[in-house]
């Protein structure tokens, strides 16, 4: 088993396994966020405002993170 994969990573480009592991971590954190907002908003929708930029915040945060993990794996 552990060969075959071994195969199969020798035909990707170099980083593409770890720019998809980045991108796939950004998206949960998104997600996180975003079910965070959302349920926050439930409990109190006069703090909109503040939530929303808040959490604008967090998910520039957490693309920009990975923003510069694939720029850095992309110029190895």
């Amino acid at each position: 088993m552990m060969s075959i994969l071994a195969d199969l990573t020798g035909t990707f480009s170099s980083g593409a396994i770890e720019t998809g592991l980045a991108a796939g971590g950004a998206a949960i954190g998104i997600g996180a966020v975003g079910a965070g907002a959302s349920q926050a908003v439930g409990r109190n929708p006069g703090a909109m405002g503040i939530i929303l930029g808040a959490s604008l915040i967090f998910v520039g945060i957490s693309e920009g993170t990975f923003i510069l993990v694939a720029f850095v794996l992309a110029s190895h």
